[in-house]
């Protein structure tokens, strides 16, 4: 059974300008049609998502790209909250830090996480891991079904 592809829209929630530039960038270097928004802290995250203050009428993304180290909220609390609201719970969630450690992805999979991942070490590394999330968050996953507002 065939299933429906459409464009993604990802919401990229990351602080550090150096590591936000190079997924912006290796998005774009993929050709992909894909739409990237970027916020730089928890809080903004939220605003975003729940359509507040400066993102009131912000679109709906299809995947997050959350880092854990934010200034205001970190990535855990945002995760949390996402998870628990009704409309935005279906939302898939990627955490992409440099935090290997077992208890943050204990705790990131216990709030519902949809992905883990390390950013690599190297730029290039990193370029190729921003495509392959697009390649399978765009294209190999079926994601939810769209919400009804």
């Amino acid at each position: 059974m065939a299933h429906d592809t459409h464009l993604l829209h990802f919401l990229l929630v990351e602080d550090d300008e150096d590591h936000a530039h190079i997924v912006l960038r290796s998005l774009k270097r993929s050709r992909s049609a894909n739409t990237i928004d970027h916020v730089d802290d928890g809080a903004k995250a939220l605003d975003y998502l729940f359509h507040r203050g400066d993102y009131e009428g912000s679109p709906r993304p299809d995947v997050i790209l959350l880092d854990l180290k934010l200034p205001k909220l970190d990535g855990h609390e945002v995760l949390t909250a996402i998870k628990k609201d009704a409309q935005l719970s279906t939302i898939p969630v990627v955490i992409l830090t440099t935090s290997d450690s077992e208890t943050d992805r204990a705790k990131a999979y216990n709030n519902h996480v949809n992905s883990y991942v390390v950013k690599p070490l190297t730029a290039e590394g990193f370029r190729n891991l921003v495509e392959q999330l697009d390649v399978y968050w765009g294209l190999v996953n079926v994601g939810p079904p769209p919400k009804a507002d």
